[in-house]
């Protein structure tokens, strides 16, 4: 299973690792990446002179850094690794990207992640709560590109361990959403010509987050009122979220 960096990462995922560069205030690609170099945070390393207990893990050179040409606005870029069980063990490790900016600027850019144990739970009934999802803004302006934030809601009760395990599944689980522009009483519902987005993966995920980025010109979406709803699949379940509405104007 693929991953982002919060994503309860376990030994044996693949992990997008991933950067945006900007250049005031607009996106923008640099003019090259040297290298990422992935510590281990080692607490027995700690010294005076390596006082986070940088442990070097792995070197990931230039060849195997992409530009992610399908953004449009430019300024992404990707490695992806695999968490071996060699290499990596249950802690915490930055990952340090080595950036030329232009030919008279260079510097390193450092981001964390955490590898935890397998999320192993045992119970005497199958997983039977449910998840409420949300999003904003839930209102833009025709012409506006704008990133929405989605949020999972385990809907369980306060006991520490199971909503805790239930905040676990929706961190590791995918989240895909669907955009389709409202009807009202219109028939027949011609569903397939108002759909805009259909099952689009949400690949940017921070916890129980996500976001999603929307341009509301290159959808096309004319002014009016959207259904949007969200998917979650885990083990042998599928959750599907009430129709939410976006508004452009």
């Amino acid at each position: 299973m693929t991953k982002e960096r919060n994503q309860n990462i376990v030994v044996g995922d693949d992990l997008s690792l991933r950067l945006f560069t900007y250049n005031s205030n607009s996106r923008q690609n640099v003019y090259n990446i040297d290298k990422i170099e992935i510590y281990y945070l080692d607490k027995n390393e700690v010294t005076d002179q390596n006082p986070d207990g940088r442990r070097l893990v792995q070197t990931i050179d230039n060849t195997e850094i992409y530009e992610v040409t399908q953004d449009t606005f430019g300024g992404q870029y990707l490695a992806e690794i695999n968490i071996e069980e060699q290499l990596y063990v249950i802690g915490n490790y930055i990952d340090v990207w080595h950036v030329e900016f232009d030919q008279n600027q260079s510097g390193t850019v450092t981001n964390e992640f955490t590898v935890i144990p397998n999320l192993w739970f045992a119970s005497d009934l199958p997983i039977v709560y449910d998840f409420s999802f949300g999003f904003r803004p839930n209102r833009m302006r025709y012409g506006e590109r704008k990133w929405v934030n989605i949020e999972i809601i385990p809907n369980v009760p306060h006991i520490s361990d199971l909503k805790k395990y239930y905040m676990n599944l929706a961190v590791s689980s995918s989240l895909k959403i669907w955009i389709e522009k409202s009807c009202g009483d219109c028939l027949p519902k011609e569903k397939d010509l108002r759909t805009i987005v259909e099952g689009d993966l949400v690949q940017h995920r921070r916890g129980v987050e996500g976001s999603y980025f929307i341009d509301t010109e290159e959808l096309n979406m004319e002014c009016g009122i959207y259904n949007v709803w969200f998917e979650m699949e885990f083990g042998e379940n599928k959750y599907l979220s009430d129709n939410l509405q976006l508004q452009i104007y």
